[in-house]
């Protein structure tokens, strides 16, 4: 057990001694970056709040999109869409779950098709009769 901790000691010391020789490298001013210019870790945290927006937005386009798709199947009125979930993702839209006649399969995809913004669909829709 001690020998383990003495090993964890000496990797913290190796780790400590290598950080401070980085540190105490010194810079040309003639190659160094203007003092204007953003640190690193500015820039690193610009690019996390820029990739969060982005995020940020895809997933709340998907949801706008999920949510057309679910109106225009009830619109619809020949689809039941009482048990069917709608995903959808970059535009690529998933239909899930179950309707209670197999016309309904094909009517669910026809109208997903119609929505502005859906790029493909996948139905995933199965049959099961009411009271199954």
């Amino acid at each position: 057990m001690k020998a383990i901790q003495v090993l964890k000691l000496a990797g913290g010391a190796i780790l400590v001694a290598a950080s401070l020789q980085a540190n105490a490298q010194t810079t040309d001013q003639s190659t160094a970056a203007p003092a204007a210019a953003a640190s690193p870790t500015d820039a690193a945290r610009q690019q996390l709040r820029q990739s969060r927006s982005e995020y940020r937005a895809k997933r709340a386009a998907n949801r706008r999109l999920e949510r057309q798709v679910r109106t225009a199947l009830a619109r619809d009125g020949r689809v039941s869409v009482s048990n069917i979930t709608v995903r959808a993702r970059d535009g690529a839209v998933t239909l899930q779950g179950s309707v209670p006649e197999a016309p309904q399969l094909d009517r669910a995809t026809q109208a997903a098709k119609g929505v502005a913004g859906v790029t493909s669909v996948r139905n995933a829709l199965t049959i099961r009769p009411v009271g199954s």
